[in-house]
């Protein structure tokens, strides 16, 4: 939902200086607010970023014991709202636009050189002290933008056990969707998606290297940006996989999403990846991409084997199908039928040769980036593994076990097994998804639901989740658009032209399960949309 109404900003500032606790539907309208909206409120004098911080700090005492979306407040938030609203006030530059005095929450596996900790979710990494700031990080504070804190996320950014639930951290506990409590939040950027997405602040960062922007987005009814791999810095990012990884915004909105992107990309010394990538950087930014008839001669293309195959009983066979017709009827061009070879092997996380080249390189950039702190409680993959045995109770070890860091600890740098599996991922790249994109002069591909990430993170493609559909219990379904390397623009043309011809999102309700209240149903009722 949108805001342009300066009066509901007002009844905002009337809000926070009551301290009531009562929150009325106007002031949930306020708390959708997007990054637009707020900086107009500032221009007009009507908010301050203090009065902003204040009132996210608030949401965050009522909802968080519940949703477990925010790890960490940062004790000088209210510090860097004072000085964005002197800079204000001096009409320094920096303030007149963008993410200036405006909070953000980063996922803790991006690091920052305060007073917040980066820990990935794990005790191991309580304490530890990076060197300096992520490279995205600095870029932020660049900008004014205040850090908020860290979010929570499945611990070591779902890379530990395949045992632990998606949204679970010692640190954090587990994360819950704010639409049905119940269900899944998605991984491992989930915190970030749970707190935007119950407005416990407006804008978020996630990291993804298989998934974990995209699906967390579509199971929080937010946007989510899986960029280009090296487009924005993985410097100071706790990692997987430096050929894989990638940053991303986590918002409620396209155009808030395109205002963090714009401030996160661009060159890092301390990235080398980011060298090559800045070549898709267009001159002027991204937000000149936000065209409301931004889907007018797009081709897209619609590979409904698997991704269009639902449960039975389901309502989002028909709400896909009236999207398709809308993008239709917006200009778009699609090419229906299409098939993705060996699209079974490129979805199978083990025979597609992806676990195998992960898990070595998993080793090799964790104990670099361990190797790299000024201080820490362990220092290489084998320290973590021998600190979980240690506090096995603590970490909850019996439960979830840490068979991924075990299969990694194994390996020993990138072999003639790792060497088949990147050569076997380059081929079904190659003869698959950019074979159709390219045979068919596509602008895009899309599909419902995160199931699609595994082709784009395989290959270090971009793609945008925008909300698009509440299957039968209220458990929002995303769409993604996904594109060929640097097609950034054009996806955002895409994506903000769906959103302002569907606007689905609405704000959560938090319901507390996602059974229906009847006798007749089954699983298949339950989990319309698996991850």
């Amino acid at each position: 939902m949108a805001m342009h109404s300066s009066i509901l900003l007002l009844i905002l500032l009337a809000f926070l200086l009551s301290g009531s606790q009562t929150i009325t539907c106007t002031a949930l309208s306020i708390k959708e607010a997007t990054v637009r909206d707020i900086q107009l409120a500032f221009k007009l004098n009507q908010l301050t970023s203090r009065q902003l911080v204040e009132f996210y700090l608030g949401e965050v005492r009522r909802l968080n014991r519940d949703l477990r979306g925010v790890i960490e407040v940062n004790p000088d938030a209210l510090h860097q709202a004072d000085v964005a609203d002197q800079e204000r006030k001096a009409k320094a530059p920096r303030s007149l636009f963008g993410l200036h005095g405006i909070p953000i929450l980063l996922k803790d596996n991006i690091a920052t050189k305060d007073n917040l900790n980066t820990t990935a979710g794990s005790f191991a990494l309580l304490k530890s002290v990076v060197p300096r700031d992520a490279g995205v990080v600095m870029k932020l504070r660049k900008t004014g933008a205040i850090i908020f804190g860290k979010a929570s996320l499945s611990e070591w950014a779902n890379f530990r056990s395949f045992g632990a639930p998606n949204g679970w951290s010692a640190r954090g506990g587990q994360g819950k969707n704010p639409y049905v409590l119940s269900a899944d939040p998605c991984g491992s950027s989930s915190g970030s998606a749970i707190s935007v997405a119950a407005n416990m602040v407006a804008v978020s960062l996630g990291t993804e290297t298989d998934g974990s922007i995209l699906c967390p987005a579509s199971s929080n009814a937010v946007v989510g940006i899986k960029c280009t791999v090296g487009l924005t810095s993985r410097a100071g990012v706790i990692p997987i996989s430096p050929r894989q990884d990638t940053i991303g915004p986590i918002c409620r909105t396209v155009s808030d999403a395109v205002y963090v992107l714009d401030a996160i990309v661009g060159h890092d010394y301390n990235d080398a990846a980011t060298k090559e990538a800045s070549k898709y950087i267009p001159p002027g930014g991204y937000t000149q991409f936000l065209k409301v008839d931004g889907l007018k001669g797009k081709r897209l293309g619609i590979v409904r084997n698997p991704f269009f195959i639902f449960d039975n009983g389901s309502v989002l066979p028909q709400v896909f199908e009236h999207h398709l017709h809308t993008l239709r009827g917006r200009g778009a061009i699609l090419v229906d039928h299409l098939e993705i070879a060996n699209i079974d092997v490129i979805l199978n996380f083990t025979s597609s040769g992806e676990a195998t080249a992960l898990i070595a390189e998993f080793k090799i950039a964790l104990n670099a980036y361990l190797k790299d702190l000024m201080a820490s409680p362990v220092q290489s993959l084998a320290d973590v593994i021998a600190f979980n045995q240690k506090f096995s109770d603590l970490e909850m070890i019996k439960e979830f076990g840490q068979e991924i860091f075990l299969a990694a600890e194994a390996t020993n740098g990138i072999g003639n097994a790792e060497k088949a599996a990147l050569l076997n991922l380059k081929g079904l790249t190659e003869g698959g998804f950019e074979k159709v994109m390219r045979n068919y002069k596509l602008d895009a591909l899309v599909t419902p639901g995160a199931d699609f990430a595994p082709v784009l993170a395989i290959g270090g493609f971009p793609g945008i989740s925008v909300p698009a559909a509440f299957d039968n219990d209220g458990v929002p379904v995303g769409i993604c658009f996904g594109g060929l390397k640097g097609s950034e623009p054009k996806l955002i043309e895409i994506a903000y032209g769906f959103e302002q011809a569907t606007k689905i999102r609405k704000p959560p309700l938090f319901q507390p399960s996602s059974f229906k209240s009847c006798t007749t149903c089954t699983i298949n009722d339950l989990v319309v949309i698996k991850h």
